[in-house]
């Protein structure tokens, strides 16, 4: 594929608010487009919109909320950007195509997962905007978590069929566990020392999840979600998109067959039910939203699904596990994250 370069200064769009002026924002990956749309949880709206970056694949923030950080698929760097004026403060050469992207609690590191045979894991040391080592994977790298203590990060390989546990403190792959069948999107439970204490993982043949102890690293229970609702195509892997709430109480998985999202309690992982996600009917066929990645406000009180085939993120109440908003974003919602501002 013919990479294109864009050479932009400046790619912030002020639709509604100054940034400087939010305390939150969701931001989304519109995976199929040029643009990053941004929505305010306190009023469910899109109030900004970061254009020409081509292919967005994640973004995230420093501590201070004075940087951003972005991968795209147009260009082998990790993009850092001046989040107030939207200036391109370094764009940081990475060692092939990425995806998923993380950073450290302390803001000390940026984790970047290579998703280019045979793969690897960037580490970017965010004092000198510079890589300072690449851990080399058997297989590409999708989606990257990182414990609460900042000590350990996971990133599963949809084609290798791992996960690997990489050590942030020696800065080395620590082991693998190998499945058989791709890993996709994960959440890490951390106790409340910041230790990883449990790892769920979607499968790209699994209606679910699978739970791994997290210390011995070893498959505990596989939780299938309910066949209904049901009826809807997979369009790839039937359950992608897992996320821990902020206060820790619930879990929430994706399941695109079901067009919807279930939600079980935690520690215990008991169903506690499922909210449908849209749909459109296109020639008297109704039409799913194939959920993609889940993230919350910081309050815990909404959650929001990436809608990949309407062009929407869904926005729910957590507490009465009922739709809120519908919010109309870009094209292939993809990625989301929750970025907060000091």
């Amino acid at each position: 594929m013919t990479k294109k370069i864009f050479c932009v200064r400046y790619l912030w769009v002020l639709l509604a608010m100054p940034l400087a002026a939010a305390t939150s924002g969701i931001y989304i990956n519109n995976n199929a487009g040029t643009t990053i749309s941004v929505i305010d949880p306190a009023t469910n709206k899109v109030v900004q919109t970061i254009k020409g970056i081509e292919v967005p694949e994640a973004v995230h923030a420093s501590p201070d909320g004075s940087r951003l950080y972005i991968t795209t698929g147009s260009e082998d760097v990790l993009d850092v950007l001046d989040r107030k004026t939207g200036s391109i403060i370094k764009k940081i050469p990475i060692s092939g195509h990425a995806n998923d992207l993380a950073v450290t609690k302390d803001g000390k590191l940026a984790l970047v997962c290579i998703a280019e045979t045979p793969g690897a894991l960037d580490i970017i040391d965010t004092a000198s905007l510079t890589k300072i080592k690449s851990i080399p994977t058997k297989s590409r790298l999708h989606d990257i978590e990182v414990t609460a203590d900042s000590k350990y990060a996971v990133a599963g390989s949809p084609e290798g069929k791992f996960a690997a546990f990489f050590n942030l403190q020696t800065q080395q792959l620590e082991s693998t566990m190998d499945f058989d069948q791709g890993v996709m999107p994960l959440a890490i439970q951390s106790g409340p020392n910041g230790a990883g204490q449990r790892l769920f993982l979607n499968l790209n043949k699994t209606n679910g999840f699978v739970v791994v102890d997290f210390a011995k690293r070893q498959v505990v229970a596989t939780i299938k979600n309910p066949d209904e609702p049901g009826g809807f195509p997979a369009g790839g892997a039937p359950s992608h998109g897992i996320a821990i709430s902020p206060d820790g109480k619930t879990l929430w998985v994706n399941s695109r067959p079901g067009n919807a999202v279930f939600v079980y309690s935690l520690p215990d992982l008991k169903l506690q039910g499922s909210v449908k996600l849209p749909v459109v009917n296109v020639q008297g066929k109704n039409i799913g939203a194939s959920p993609n990645w889940i993230t919350f406000s910081p309050d815990s009180k909404t959650v929001y699904i990436a809608n990949r085939w309407l062009r929407s993120i869904t926005a729910i109440d957590v507490k009465t596990m009922k739709q809120v908003a519908v919010i109309p974003v870009g094209e292939a919602p993809d990625r989301i994250a929750t970025l907060v501002f000091p």
